[in-house]
């Protein structure tokens, strides 16, 4: 059975939430982790890199001197992949880094994401968004109350306007919703914080 302490805003313990096991406490699967982090690492990649081959580097359409009699090598082109300044062999050249992941397994992957991450007691429940209008204080004193880690991911189960403001400019704070959670959030958070109402979406999602 995995557990978690449930604080409210102010940072006061309000007991602690048992989690759903099928999800916060399967035996983790490294292999799978990793794959689905180089996955979403390769997603994120632009694909925008060029390099120019000979025929695209400018200049270089004149034999630069004549077949023979000079006692030199011969040469066709400045433009020559060996010509300072020529083209690229093999270059890069714009194209789609995305990778395939099945459904079974990206699930797995979160899973196990969120099991080590209980029972390592890194997650805990906010019991609770008392907060009315933006204010960066209250949530720097609940990071504070909870001692959370140099970076922190809150999940929210719905938006909620007045903590997302409060939040925004916290540069160690990453906040996102439930049903955008990813592998590498969980992985370079060194705290997890989660609403009821997230948990609960996490555990019909991927339960």
């Amino acid at each position: 059975m995995s557990t978690a302490p449930v604080v409210d805003l102010a940072g006061e313990s309000q007991g602690e939430l048992e989690l759903p096991e099928t999800v916060f406490a399967v035996i983790p699967h490294a292999t799978v982790m990793h794959q689905a982090l180089l996955r979403q690492l390769a997603n994120a990649r632009q694909g925008t890199h060029d390099s120019k081959t000979r025929t695209e580097v400018s200049g270089g359409g004149r034999k630069p001197y004549r077949q023979k009699g000079t006692g030199r090598a011969r040469q066709g082109s400045i433009r020559a992949p060996h010509y300072a300044g020529g083209g690229t062999v093999f270059g890069p050249t714009p194209r789609s880094h995305s990778q395939q992941m099945p459904r079974k397994q990206r699930r797995l992957a979160l899973r196990s994401a969120l099991s080590v991450k209980a029972a390592e007691g890194q997650i805990t429940i906010l019991d609770g968004i008392d907060l009315e209008e933006p204010r960066t204080k209250v949530v720097t004193g609940f990071l504070q109350a909870v001692e959370a880690g140099r970076r922190v991911l809150v999940v929210l189960g719905s938006h909620h306007d007045a903590l997302e403001l409060s939040a925004r400019n916290l540069p160690e704070v990453r906040l996102i919703l439930a049903g955008n959670v990813s592998v590498r959030d969980l992985l370079t958070a060194d705290t997890v914080v989660m609403t009821r109402d997230a948990v609960d979406h996490i555990a019909e999602a991927w339960g």
